[in-house]
Formats: structure tokens, sequence, C-alpha cells
């Protein structure tokens, strides 16, 4: 199947894909040909480098100039019978390998482990039925169901889409979710506005869409980045690199002091032998048997605390690489943060309500002139809060030691700070059960949700979306106490102007 891997997908029609790969949109694969092509393509997974044996691990750690002389001076020191230095000096070199030794295999031990969690199932059209099935048995011409909260386990080339969006952030660096749609592309598209496509790897964030595999396992564009990483060649540290250099400076030193000891005292008279033991006991004595334990024990202690951040450092010099860092470069959100949103402010009402807390954990309290608020006395807050929640389609999950969210990062925003007011997801949509929908359009920049109060047996739509786009649709506003007011679109502006100067999130404002 290799003429499968060059085709440009995106710009062929579903029709044309399926064609291609032999398979009906209705009936999927059979369990027959999808285990052929198994065996032909290989299991959707990525090779993994093969990495050093306990052996090599542990005799690389001796692979060091510093180490060498250290080496050379403990075995001289033995064959002059001075057992004390060398012993020490020996002691010195295993211990640093030691401790470099666990080190290294911990970290690589931490990063298989991390690559298990990332074995996935997938929903495909098999024999004419939905099944599920590990994402490693992907072929080539399997039909996959996407939806929200899912992991893309292959290439996939979109055959229908409704209102999908998907976080590509693991491929492009883009942490905004991108809209996708199935509509054929002109061949010259980029491969980050490949909206047809959709990339392993990647997480679909809204939405649902049937898709086609087209490629799996090293052939995906996450394999091919994959491939890049491995043959790329090893760099030293700034501290390995000023080691080597120290090292040869020193060595050279410690031998010209050597010679010129042994030279002039055979100048003097004295033995040849007598000068050699001089020079020899000269050399062992400048040699800093020392500095590499000083250097391991050092970093050691770095990568430890950089361990309880849950940070996974393999080689202990990258530590050093790490601190001596001054000035770092982004362009992009999530590529260096945690790409979690957070509503900090909320007008409502005519008041102003700071929001404590941070992240998708849902604990602070609503302050106003730093006084402390009770959301529940507060019905324009509430009312507020409420259309964040309603008008939303992420969700909130409470996992065992964290919160995560399934959908857009800004909605998830909108979800916390709601239930930082005590408005849960489950009640509130129990009580406000939504009868249709209007997504999210970039070009009207706006969402609508028709919901069913149970309890005024009424029905009422909830907007959300930019300040330009729904001061166009809005004349009058809650007040404090939840009295209609003509809107004061002016005041919105300038107060939405004064949040974006402070560099802090600009609030949502939504209506009903």
């Amino acid at each position: 199947m290799d003429h499968y891997l060059k085709a440009n997908w995106h710009s062929q029609t579903p029709e044309t894909v399926l064609t291609h790969f032999g398979v009906e949109l209705g009936q999927g694969l059979s369990s027959e040909e999808a285990q052929k092509r198994l065996a032909t393509s290989g299991a959707n997974r990525l090779t993994a480098r093969r990495g050093k044996g306990p052996l090599l691990l542990l005799l690389a750690q001796f692979h060091q100039p510093l180490i060498y002389i250290l080496l050379f001076s403990a075995a001289t020191t033995a064959f002059l019978e001075e057992w004390t230095d060398s012993s020490v000096i020996f002691g010195v070199v295993i211990i640093n390998a030691v401790i470099g030794f666990v080190q290294e295999a911990n970290a690589l031990k931490a990063i298989n482990a991390l690559a298990q969690t990332l074995n996935i199932s997938s929903n495909v059209l098999r024999d004419g039925q939905r099944r599920s099935i590990a994402a490693a048995e992907l072929v080539p011409g399997d039909l996959v169901f996407l939806q929200s909260g899912d992991k893309v386990p292959a290439d996939l080339r979109l055959l229908q889409s409704r209102e999908l969006k998907i976080d590509e952030s693991a491929l492009t660096g883009e942490s905004v979710p991108v809209e996708k749609q199935a509509q054929t592309l002109p061949s010259a598209t980029l491969l980050a506005d490949r909206a047809n496509m959709a990339y392993s790897s990647t997480l679909v964030s809204y939405g649902s869409a049937l898709a086609v595999v087209v490629s799996t396992g090293d052939n995906t564009e996450i394999g091919r980045i994959n491939k890049l990483i491995g043959s790329a060649e090893p760099l030293e540290t700034p501290l390995t690199l000023k080691m080597s250099q120290f090292s040869q400076l020193l060595l050279w030193v410690i031998i010209g002091c050597a010679a010129i000891t042994f030279a002039v005292g055979v100048w003097r008279g004295e033995t040849m032998l007598d000068m050699f033991m001089a020079s020899v006991a000269l050399a062992v004595g400048a040699i800093p048997e020392g500095l590499p334990a000083a250097l391991t024990i050092t970093l050691a202690i770095g990568v430890s605390r950089m361990a309880k951040r849950n940070a996974i450092i393999r080689k202990l010099p990258a530590v050093e690489t790490l601190g001596s860092t001054t000035v770092i470069c982004s362009d992009k959100t999530g590529t260096l943060t945690q790409n979690q949103m957070t509503v900090q402010f909320v007008q409502a009402g005519s008041e102003i309500f700071e929001v404590s807390g941070s992240g998708y954990t849902p604990d602070g309290e609503f302050t106003n002139h730093n006084q402390a608020v009770d959301p529940s006395l507060k019905p324009a807050l509430l009312e507020c809060l409420k259309a964040g929640l309603l008008c939303n389609d992420a969700r909130l999950i409470a996992d065992t030691d964290n919160w995560r969210i399934e959908g857009d990062p800004t909605e998830a925003a909108l979800l916390v700070a709601a239930h930082k007011a005590g408005l849960h997801q489950a009640s509130v949509s129990g009580d406000h059960p939504r009868l249709d929908a209007i997504p999210f359009e970039s070009a009207y920049q706006f969402m609508a949700t028709l919901h069913h109060n149970l309890a005024e047996d009424a029905r009422h739509i909830y907007l959300k979306g930019s300040l330009e786009s729904l001061l166009q649709r809005c004349d009058k506003a809650f007040s404090a106490d939840m009295r209609l007011v003509p809107l004061d679109k002016n005041g919105l502006n300038q107060q939405a102007e004064a949040f974006g100067r402070t560099r802090l999130e600009s609030p949502g404002f939504c209506a009903r």
C-alpha cells in the first residue's frame, strides 16, 4: 500500500478517496480485508527508537574527558601502591556513573510509561457495523467516527462533518481549535490550512465527523516528525562543551607541568626514576577529582527539584542548560502555558465582579470592590453565568486528582465560572433542557441556544459571542435587580477597552 502514502488526499473528492481505498460508505471494510491490510501496512503505531541497553547506558556514563583523566590517575596511583588515593578517585568515578545511570534509566522509564498512556481506541465501521477497536488495528481505508473528546487515531480525510473543531496544537502549535469541513481543497493548500483533514495525535474539541483513514503509523504527519527527531544529531549542552574544553586544557597543562618538572629535575642531577615518580605525583595531585562528584551531585539536586514539578529530565547536564536560559520566545498560547482559559471579571447589572482562582479547578470567590460577594444574592450575575453555562458545548469532568475539560477552552472557562457560583451543569441543564442551537460561526461571531425553562414554562434564547456582534442585537440589559433598562453600549465598549489595557482576559458578555 505504498501508493497510499504520497497522495494529496485533501485535493480529492470524498467519492474519489473511497473508490481509491475500495470501501463503501455505509459498509466499511470487511474484517478479512482489514486483516490483509494490517499485515501489509503494519500496526498503527510509531516505531520506537531503539535505546541503549543497561550495559551500554552504564558504560556511557564513563564517556567523558574528565572521567578519562580520573581513571588514568586512579590506575597510576594504584600502580604506585597509593591505595587510599586510588580508592578515593575510583570511588568518585563509580558514584558519578551510578547517579547518572539511575537518573537516565528513571527518565527513560517515565517516558516509556507516558507513551503507554497514549494507547487509545477508535470507533470504526466494519462489516456494516459500528464497533470499537484499538487504534493500533486501524488500516488505510477504515471508516472512523469522530466526536468531541476523541483523540484522532490516524491521518484521516473527512467525508462528513458536523460543526467539527479540532485542537491541532500537538502538530502545529496553534492552541485555538480549527474548524473543519469535508469540502475538497486546492492541491497547493498548506498542511495547517487543510480543513478537510484530521491528523493523528490531535484532539476533537467540538462536533462530530465520519472520516476515512489515509495514513497510519510512521506514514502519518506526526510519524514523519518522529522520524526527523530520530535522525537528528544529539547536541552537546553548554556545560558538557565547557567541561570538555576545560578537561583538554587541564590535561595539557598537567602534562606540560609534569614534563617540565621531570626535565628540570634530571638537569639538576636527580635520577630519572625519582623524577618520573615526582612527575606522576604532581600530575595526580593536580587533577581535581572532586569536580565530577560536585557537578553530578549539584545536577542531581536540580533534577530532583524538576521532578517534583513533573518535569522529566533525561540527562543531567540538561538541567544546567535550562537553568542558564535567560530569554524564552514563544508565539503560541499553549506551547509553554497550560492553555487553560480563566474568567477573571464579569460585568452584570452595571456591576463589575472579580473572580479568583485559575485553571479548570472550580474553586474561587466573587468580589466587588475587594469585598466578598455571595452570587446567590446577585440575580443579574447569576443570569449572566447561567447564560455562559447553558449556551455551551464543553464539559467539565472531575478526575481522581484534577479537573479536565472536553471542548473549547473558552467555553470551559465559562463553565468553571458558573461552578464557582454554585451553578452546576447537570442541574441547570436539567431545569433548562436545550431545544435547539445555532452553532458558533466565525462570520457571525456568536452562538445561540434555545431552552425550555421548566420553572416558568417559558422558552428562552441564550446568546454568547463577541461584544461587537452582541451589541448589534441588543437594546436592553438587566439592572442589578433584574429590571430591563436601556443598554449603555458606549459604556460597555469603554469597559472592554479598560479590561484590555490591564492585559487580563476580556470579560465575556452574555445576553438573554
